[in-house]
């Protein structure tokens, strides 16, 4: 089994948290959140995810 790329997954990890607080944040403070920041949050939520489920030598599931 191949070693975890540790810069992969701390990037997927910040990249899941800020995405995060883009999709929730707004709706926290009790405001409308607009849809760029919707649209951008998903996709990062995705990339991050994707980023996470790769970094590891064996196959992605």
């Amino acid at each position: 089994m191949a070693p975890t790329d540790t810069r992969t997954v701390a990037v997927g990890v910040v990249l899941l948290a800020v995405s995060t607080v883009l999709v929730l944040g707004p709706a926290t403070l009790g405001t409308a959140p607009p849809l760029v920041l919707v649209t951008l949050g998903t996709l990062g939520l995705a990339a991050g995810a994707l980023l996470v489920g790769t970094a590891g030598g064996g196959r992605p599931v």
